[in-house]
């Protein structure tokens, strides 16, 4: 679908431990990458969706967006981790502007913050059965699924001056388990009716179970990467940067022994028995739903042994998420080999560049 050129945002993903940007040009011919990059960011300048060092975010996100030219200063950005909480409700069926001025009472028994510190936002999911304009919307059985969504006031605040000190303009304030959403239903369309999508970032594991297009249930825990990043700089006594590589497989000079192979799946198999119950709560909660398969992305989805031992734990065929596989790309401009190599650490930042300013 084309987007007017005003309309059209560059995605922005604010990671504990780097920023990628994407950006799409729309255009009747298809969706076409424009650009994409990474920053790295001083450990700890993100602390749990917090921006606990605002000038050194900033400076990274102006220097990321001049080093690739990038001249379109509206953006779309996501909320991750604690301060943020996606969650699917049950409401009497009524009509939107009966559920806004109802959707805080509602919200607060769900909400494990103050409802006077967040923002609130709701969408109302399209039912599998369409009621008849002849049927009763008053009957007990006509009940509306909601996706509720929160927010901390101050962490949208965080947001918001950070953009501004970067000279960026926001155009959609997104959550991230919905943008991955979107770059799944980009890359793999409607071949699948049920799937898991499991994001493995640096600090947090995202789960994102979809049947038929909607949201069924997620969650975020305090796993991540760098768990594995803190054994191996304890491990070989390096440094944070040192850690990094050598726990991506880029240096080889230091091969993994045996003590270290066992920490690591120790963890891997924390990150499984996490993912495991989800699924488990999914199966028992919607039995008549059925997730066959999972996507997993993030930038530690490729950690030795995951995703072998996800396939054995679940039961369920595991395949990595690329964002890029439906996009046309310029081969002048871009490696492929490259992008493949990153895909799964820019899912978010593709799910952000395919909105626009006049979505909701």
């Amino acid at each position: 679908m084309a987007l007017k050129k005003k309309n059209q945002l560059v995605g922005v993903d604010i990671g504990s431990h780097s920023i990628k940007v994407v950006e799409i040009d729309h255009n009747k011919r298809g969706r076409f990458l424009k650009n994409f990059g990474a920053i790295g960011l001083a450990r700890n300048a993100i602390r749990e969706g917090d921006i606990v060092e605002m000038e050194i975010v900033a400076e990274a996100l102006k220097k990321l967006f001049k080093n690739l030219k990038i001249r379109n200063r509206n953006v779309a950005v996501a909320l991750s981790g604690y301060p943020v909480m996606a969650k699917r409700i049950t409401l009497p069926n009524a009509d939107k502007g009966a559920i806004e001025s109802t959707i805080h009472d509602h919200a607060e028994q769900y909400i494990p913050f103050d409802i006077n510190d967040v923002n609130l936002d709701f969408d109302v999911l399209k039912s599998e059965t369409d009621f008849s304009e002849n049927e009763n919307p008053d009957e007990e059985d006509n009940a509306l699924d909601i996706m509720l969504v929160a927010a901390k006031k101050d962490v949208i605040d965080g947001y918001l001056n950070l953009l501004a000190a970067a000279d960026l303009h926001p155009g959609v304030l997104d959550v991230d388990v919905f943008s991955l959403q979107n770059a799944a239903e980009m890359s793999i369309g409607d071949k699948e009716e049920g799937y898991a999508i499991v994001n493995v970032g640096a600090e947090e594991l995202g789960i994102n179970t979809v049947v038929n297009g909607a949201s069924l249930f997620s969650r975020d825990s305090s796993f991540g990467g760098s768990q594995i990043t803190d054994l191996i700089m304890s491990h070989f006594d390096v440094d944070f940067e040192m850690a990094e590589e050598k726990k991506m497989g880029a240096m080889q000079d230091k091969p993994w022994d045996e003590n270290l192979l066992v920490a690591v799946a120790a963890v891997i198999s924390d990150w499984v028995q996490e993912i495991k119950r989800a699924l488990d709560f999914v199966e028992t909660t919607y039995p008549d739903k059925t997730i066959s398969k999972i996507f997993i992305c993030g930038g530690s989805c490729r950690i030795k042994g995951f995703q072998g031992f996800l396939e054995d734990r679940t039961g369920l065929p595991v395949k990595e998420l690329n964002p890029f596989s439906s996009l046309v790309l310029d081969h002048d401009l871009f490696d492929e080999k490259y992008l493949n190599f990153v895909a799964p650490r820019a899912c978010v930042a593709t799910g952000l560049a395919l909105r626009s300013i006049d979505d909701k």
